[in-house]
């Protein structure tokens, strides 16, 4: 990638927002991030399950004048009553794109079919994309390095630094 990726982390925990229980998700991600990406990370957090501040989150750090190119999400993603990550995303993002995440849940099968029980979804607000990945330090840790490889793709796309997908013609 022509320029260092700028990354934000967002944990999603009613028990880590509150101080009951330290996030070890958040810091997995970053650290991959890093890892993989050489990403710099701009902001970490730690939010409630509230539909509400997660739209807000989303939609203030996809703020073009912020120049975030990736924001990671760990939890919300499952089947509790309260795992509401998906929905508040979908609120206000521009485009979904559903192949990464399917992308991710079909390379992780080798591991563990529970990673189907992940209900993370993928999309773009502006030239932001966001991915919202399951909120085990395993799981969000697995379902990103799955797609770790096309990222920085991903990436240079919305940046509008690819012009074409490089086959000849």
């Amino acid at each position: 990638m022509s320029t260092r990726t700028r990354a934000v982390i967002l944990t999603v925990s009613d028990r880590c927002s509150r101080g009951e229980t330290t996030d070890t998700s958040g810091p997995a991600l970053a650290s991959l991030a890093v890892k993989h990406l050489g990403a710099e990370i701009v902001h970490r957090e730690c939010l409630p399950d509230e539909l509400d501040s997660l739209s807000a989150f989303f939609a203030n750090w996809s703020d073009p004048a912020k120049k975030i190119d990736l924001i990671l999400s760990t939890g919300g993603t499952g089947l509790a009553p309260r795992d509401i990550t998906p929905e508040a995303l979908r609120r206000v993002m521009h485009r979904e794109h559903a192949g990464l995440m399917d992308l991710s849940r079909l390379r992780c099968l080798q591991h563990t079919p529970r990673t189907f029980l992940s209900r993370g979804i993928a999309g773009t607000i502006h030239q932001t994309l966001i991915l919202t990945f399951p909120g085990s330090p395993r799981g969000c840790s697995e379902m990103f390095q799955a797609i770790a490889d096309i990222l920085p793709h991903a990436i240079e796309t919305l940046r509008g630094e690819v012009k074409d997908d490089g086959r000849p013609l």
